[in-house]
């Protein structure tokens, strides 16, 4: 059984950072591509970022590009996403996802 768990969220102002964790299990971490996605208040998901099974490539929305980082310990089965310089509109759950498999999310909250 496919088991992701998000923690790190926080509340954080305006121009924080924050790094979110995933724990991965019951499945062979090293082989999948893993990603980020968000759900703000009353919004849909929204991809985030992407990483290849080896970390080799790394891939964001143009809404984080340049402010988020997306890494990953294939030895700890973790994935990471270090956020920095956030914003009010980076409010929102956080998860980790294999495919269509989501862990419970964790949530971020950026505001003063």
């Amino acid at each position: 059984e496919v088991q992701l768990v998000e923690s790190g969220g926080d509340l954080v102002q305006p121009g924080g950072s924050l790094r979110l964790s995933c724990a991965a299990s019951g499945f062979t971490f090293r082989s999948y591509d893993m990603s980020w996605v968000r759900r703000a208040p009353g919004k849909g998901f929204e991809w985030v970022s992407t990483i290849t099974t080896g970390g080799e490539t790394t891939t964001y929305s143009h809404s984080v590009k340049g402010r988020f980082t997306i890494s990953r310990d294939n030895a700890k089965n973790t994935l990471y996403l270090q956020m920095n310089s956030l914003k009010p509109d980076d409010t929102a759950v956080y998860y980790c996802a294999k495919g269509d498999d989501r862990g419970q999310g964790t949530q971020v909250t950026v505001s003063s």
